[in-house]
């Protein structure tokens, strides 16, 4: 399944006091997989793990990777006696790659899913993992907290660990500051996705070389994501299929909701006003990239706080801004849609845990997964923040996976780019903790029963939710095919399943 650029709205920033960045920034010491026994730290032969993860920036060639792969195995090495081999992942293909590596018996020990663990979990492609934590993790079980470990959890067990950030998520138009200045148009007028029309007319008019608003990824115009206080249960972040609305605790099909239908019609007026990029439906381009070439105004993604516009400066090479449609939301799905688990096929299931550890504990090793090599990669401006070297940038430099950084381990001791205020990691906390919550949080549903019309109910899904996203296809002719054809291939016996599953979790929370 395409989980490409998409995966855009899920770098969010994370969530805890500042204190923390200290706490936990003190390199090796703060690992709990540094407690090893000194017998297992002077083993001869490491042992070796392949760790996989998506990068929004590019695929670094073989010697550059592997000489961040040397560097985070001089420090893990001596503490855990692990080594690992680095598997960084386009995004265009991340979700295809994984699958493919664990059909086919190919040597991967750790990867992180993308708002589809329930798949990984009724496939049996993942372990549980309550022993190896409480073995071998113990400082990311403390650092991330049980109740979002609840969120990674299906019938009792837990398979995978939730990648530390801010969980609480809301949609922002992403735009370029120097064109909204230009247009006279103020951020703070910008409310809801309601208000986008006027400023988009207004761009087409004075730019009208520039696509006003271009997908994150194919079939993903960010319309969907304005869609508010919805939990999608544990299903595809970007493809649910039985969700709930509001406080309800009635499971309806998405696509049959009011607010499905009110979105793809402010898409498909975009599309008919040339506001939408024409082949968004099908198109494999960046926004990001259209957005560094001039070709594009701005892009719907969700984050956690507010300070994400200095990465995608980065990125970009373009002052950015971001203005958020919708208040956050707290749903099991916000907590477990990058969460890191290890393959069935893994052979070393204790090394990997370890390392994986370390992504959370460590320091050096977090930063140098997601920055590469300080000084040739990019250089400190003072104790938390970096920046990429003189006439260097993200495209540039040999290694970076700097718009990772939401999704690799533990965002709260990583460095932040040049210009991003660190308070915004006490906004995330806060929000965190305070922001709605859906009444299911911590439920997840378990496809196993009905895996069949999963597979069915999603190829009907890929034929037509791009075009109605984007507004290729027309809702008035298209839904009312879609949603039957989502009833043959079985959609309300997912619906009643998981009504049934969540009836029975909400029983047992009495």
């Amino acid at each position: 399944m395409k989980k490409t650029k998409r995966f855009l709205s899920l770098l969010s920033a994370s969530a805890v006091c500042m204190t923390m960045l200290s706490a936990c920034g003190g390199g090796g010491d703060s690992s709990s997989a540094a407690q090893s026994s000194s017998e297992e730290s002077k083993a001869s032969n490491p042992d070796e793990i392949v760790f996989a993860y998506l990068t929004f920036n590019k695929i670094p060639e073989t010697e550059d990777l592997e000489s961040v792969e040397d560097a985070i195995n001089e420090v893990t090495v001596p503490q855990i006696n692990v080594k690992v081999k680095l598997k960084p992942l386009s995004i265009a293909n991340y979700s295809q790659q994984i699958n493919l590596s664990i059909q086919s018996g190919e040597k991967l020990d750790v990867f992180h899913t993308l708002g589809d663990l329930n798949q990984y979990i009724s496939k049996n492609q993942v372990i549980a993992l309550d022993d190896l934590i409480e073995n071998y993790a113990k400082g990311t079980k403390e650092l991330v907290g049980e109740d979002f470990l609840k969120a990674t959890q299906s019938n009792g067990k837990t398979y995978a660990i939730p990648a530390y950030k801010g969980y609480a998520i809301a949609p922002n138009l992403v735009y370029r500051t120097d064109i909204m200045g230009a247009l006279g148009v103020s951020p703070d007028s910008i409310k809801s996705i309601g208000d986008l029309d006027s400023l988009f007319a207004k761009v087409k008019e004075k730019y009208p070389e520039m696509v006003p608003i271009a997908p994150t990824n194919q079939g993903v115009s960010g319309v969907l994501l304005t869609i508010e206080n919805c939990d999608y249960l544990t299903d595809d972040f970007f493809k649910p299929t039985a969700v709930l609305m509001g406080d309800s605790t009635t499971v309806v099909d998405y696509y049959e909701t009011d607010a499905f239908k009110e979105k793809i019609n402010i898409a498909r007026e975009w599309y008919n006003k040339g506001y939408i990029l024409k082949d968004a439906a099908t198109s494999n381009t960046l926004a990001t990239e259209l957005i560094s070439s001039d070709r594009c105004f701005s892009y719907i993604a969700s984050y956690a706080g507010k300070e994400s516009a200095a990465q995608i400066s980065a990125l970009t090479g373009k002052p950015m801004g971001m203005v958020r449609l919708a208040e956050p939301y707290l749903s099991t799905t916000n907590v477990n849609a990058v969460s890191w688990a290890i393959s069935v096929t893994s052979e070393k299931p204790e090394a990997a845990m370890k390392f994986l550890d370390m992504t959370y504990t460590n320091k050096d090793v977090i930063n140098m997964l997601i920055y590469g090599i300080e000084n040739r990669d990019y250089v400190k401006v003072d104790d938390n923040h970096v920046k990429y070297p003189d006439g260097k940038d993200s495209s540039s430099v040999p290694y970076t996976a700097q718009l990772s950084c939401g999704i690799v381990g533990n965002q709260f001791i990583q460095y932040s780019m040049e210009g991003q205020s660190t308070d915004d990691l006490i906004l995330m906390e806060t929000e965190n903790k305070n922001s709605a919550k859906s009444k299911a949080f911590g439920f997840t549903f378990d496809s196993t029963s009905v895996k069949t019309e999963y597979s069915s109910v999603m190829n009907v899904i890929n034929e037509y939710l791009p075009g109605l996203n984007c507004g290729s296809l027309d809702p008035e002719k298209e839904l009312p095919n879609f949603i039957n054809k989502l009833k043959e291939a079985g959609m309300d016996n997912i619906v009643a399943e998981k009504q049934k599953q969540l009836d029975a979790w909400l029983a047992q929370q009495k």
